[in-house]
């Protein structure tokens, strides 16, 4: 029968200062004392396959693929996870090419815990979003979590999802619209990301829609009879003008962006046809569409002013990712134990020490404070749909302090610090996710916790 290795710091002998009767232990005594009971087994595990996973995290980092089009990431992925005993794999999954599911079923009744994995890339700078390191990140943890399921004889199963273009392609929403979370019981997810911000436990993402808006007039000659003519373009000016004006009177988390795509013909034309694309971001879903609603006032005010038609269409809209307390709690027992008391070393792309790993504050409201995010991700949706978390990790900024979605942040995202920061992630996620599944009635409350905080969102 295996042991668990986190039972070796049960038989610590602390000296004994017999004048004062005060024991006398080391801070590594008393750190190893707190340890959760399984982080030794995670740690060892994820330690010894980190060689296997680097090649595949710089793959992944090196060759970078748009939304939908991650085939070099999907097979790479799918191919090593076929070498794991124990794993079901099935690439191309509910009708994505590059979406793909593994599952590790003990065959014993339990709670299902799932693993998202990104892949794709930025348009012309790669990975600037670190999605290789997130697809690390879930990949070892789920591995690990697989590993002290089989160590142990515990009963559950592990999930991990391939999930295509969150970068604007909604690839979760579109696996949670097949049913593949439902299909396979999931009962919550597990998902990071990077960032050069400090480490995070609870990181809110805001809710996000883009939208087209289409205005159509009609030509006349813009200097002999521009009388005759209706001005599209004039009514798209008016409306991204309201929008600007509108914004005096929105929250400091509210977010309205807008370019042009289209703004006529030529000058001495009446434009017959304008249109653009606009983004409107908020701190909740609830939120989101009230400050939609004032959008589309302006786009109307636009029509209405010129006579001309409005058309508007949804292009893709996102949750805000609403972070389960209870799973976040779990994370933190588990990563800051793992944080060493020196750092690790870090330099940023200029060659300045950088900051990190740092020890997650125990105190909620400050760690939900530091991942408070102006941001949008697909995971949101997860989110939504059953109790997720998406911890925020540091690594070094790229040179002049880049951050992500940016070349510099690209290149910080493929060295090997980044890597084996995103194998402490793991680490934790994987005994976030051995609590739901060892602690009794744990799934429990982080359901109850769910149910209230959706409530509070929606």
């Amino acid at each position: 029968m295996a042991t668990d290795s986190s039972t070796q710091t049960d038989t610590l002998l602390p000296e004994i200062d017999d004048d004062d009767d005060f024991v006398i232990i080391t801070h590594q005594e008393a750190n190893a004392a707190r340890r959760p009971r399984f982080l030794n087994d995670i740690s060892g595990h994820i330690d010894s396959i980190a060689d296997e996973l680097w090649p595949i995290n710089k793959k992944i980092h090196d060759k970078p693929e748009l939304g939908y089009g991650e085939v070099i990431a999907h097979y790479t992925l799918t191919a090593y996870m076929k070498t794991q005993p124990g794993w079901t794999v099935t690439r191309s999954a509910y009708g994505m090419k590059t979406a793909w599911v593994a599952v590790y079923d003990t065959g014993k009744r339990g709670p299902c815990v799932s693993f998202n994995v990104e892949m794709d890339a930025l348009p012309a700078i790669g990975h600037a979003c670190g999605h290789n390191l997130i697809a690390t990140a879930s990949l070892a943890g789920a591995l690990a979590t697989a590993h002290l399921l089989s160590l142990y004889s515990l009963p559950g199963r592990v999930v991990l999802f391939g999930t295509p273009a969150e970068e604007g392609g909604g690839g979760k929403i579109r696996l949670l619209a097949a049913g593949a979370y439902k299909d396979h019981g999931v009962d919550i997810s597990l998902i990071s990301h990077p960032g050069t911000g400090s480490d995070c436990a609870l990181t809110h993402t805001t809710a996000y829609i883009r939208i087209k808006v289409e205005y159509f007039g009609r030509e006349a000659h813009a200097a002999a009879e521009p009388w005759l003519g209706v001005n599209a373009l004039d009514a798209l000016i008016t409306a991204y003008n309201g929008i600007s004006v509108l914004r005096q009177q929105t929250m400091p988390s509210d977010v309205i962006q807008g370019h042009i795509t289209d703004g006529g013909a030529r000058p001495n034309i009446i434009h017959a046809y304008a249109a653009g694309i606009f983004v409107v971001r908020a701190a909740t879903q609830r939120r989101l569409e009230v400050l939609v609603d004032k959008v589309m006032g302006c786009f109307d005010a636009g029509a209405m002013a010129t006579g001309a038609k409005v058309k508007v269409t949804r292009l893709m809209a996102y949750k805000d990712h609403v972070p389960n307390r209870l799973l976040g709690r779990s994370y933190v027992r588990y990563f800051n134990p793992l944080v060493p008391e020196e750092g690790d070393g870090g330099r940023d792309g200029d060659g300045n020490e950088a900051g990190g790993p740092n020890k997650i504050p125990e105190d909620q409201d400050v760690d939900e404070m530091r991942g408070r995010s102006g941001a949008s991700s697909d995971q949101g949706d997860i989110a939504h749909a059953m109790p997720s978390i998406m911890p925020g990790f540091e690594i070094p900024p790229g040179p002049g302090g880049a951050g992500p979605h940016n070349p510099g942040f690209a290149e910080s995202a493929g060295t090997r610090l980044a890597f084996e920061r995103s194998l402490r992630v793991a680490k934790a996620l994987a005994g976030t996710a051995l609590d739901v599944l060892t602690i009794d009635g744990l799934l429990e409350e982080v359901k109850r916790e769910w149910r209230r905080s959706m409530n509070g969102s929606r």
